[in-house]
């Protein structure tokens, strides 16, 4: 089922891709695992992903210990608390999720323990919305000046997660104001930061989010099916 579902995927962003004059070819799947063991991120890897994220840091050290990424990039896409960031940096290819100036510095200090740089994306919280966390598109152009001054940190893009959308086509919106923010700030230049991934949509709209300029989308249950979360 699951490669069958990946195939489906594969074909649905290919077809997005070209409706909107897009290269499908530069557009990155990342299949997000969460809740699903290492057994069945391996067998998602060998049906042809390529890039894995993880919204659970827990999940995914434990994971990266039974070697489910093997063969894969890995993405972490969730919220990181900077008690956390050593287990991360460094563990990722791309930290998608960065939301604040500090957690930059607590990602920046890290690396510079190690020896790296990290590549990160800022998350905006395009939608304003307070349950969520992430820049205010406000906050981006400061925050990008930071970072830039940072030796050890390199902003490689965008991150949004919109509101959770009551009919299909609702986030159309979000998804074009987040382009433009891209747009507008990839035309600014600073110093350790390549404003190459725009990384937004998800199961439910991933095909919007190509139409206006996603070039990382998240899927997670039209992959794995829908979540089961063990009780507690």
């Amino acid at each position: 089922m699951i490669g069958a579902n990946i195939s489906e995927i594969k074909d649905r962003i290919a077809a997005a891709a070209l409706s909107a004059g897009r290269n499908a070819e530069g557009i990155i799947l990342v299949a997000a695992s969460k809740t699903q063991d290492a057994q069945t991120v391996a067998r998602a890897i060998s049906a042809g992903i390529t890039v894995c994220g993880e919204n659970r840091v827990q999940e995914l050290v434990e994971k990266s210990a039974l070697g489910a990424y093997a063969g894969a990039r890995l993405h972490f896409i969730g919220h990181l608390q900077r008690n956390k960031v050593k287990q991360v940096v460094g563990a990722c290819d791309l930290i998608e999720s960065v939301d604040s100036i500090s957690l930059l510095e607590a990602i920046n200090a890290q690396a510079e323990k190690l020896g790296i740089v990290q590549d990160v994306l800022l998350e905006i919280n395009i939608g304003g919305e307070d349950s969520k966390g992430g820049l205010s598109p406000e906050e981006l152009p400061n925050t990008l000046k930071i970072a830039s001054e940072m030796e050890r940190v390199r902003v490689r893009g965008l991150m949004a997660i919109p509101p959770i959308a009551a009919e299909e086509g609702a986030n159309r919106g979000y998804f074009a104001r987040m382009y433009k923010l891209f747009v507008d700030n990839s035309a600014k230049k600073y110093d350790n930061v390549s404003m190459d991934f725009l990384s937004m949509g998800m199961s439910g709209d991933f095909e919007d989010a190509i139409a206006e300029g996603a070039s990382i989308v998240r899927v997670g249950s039209a992959i794995f099916g829908e979540r089961t979360y063990p009780r507690k």
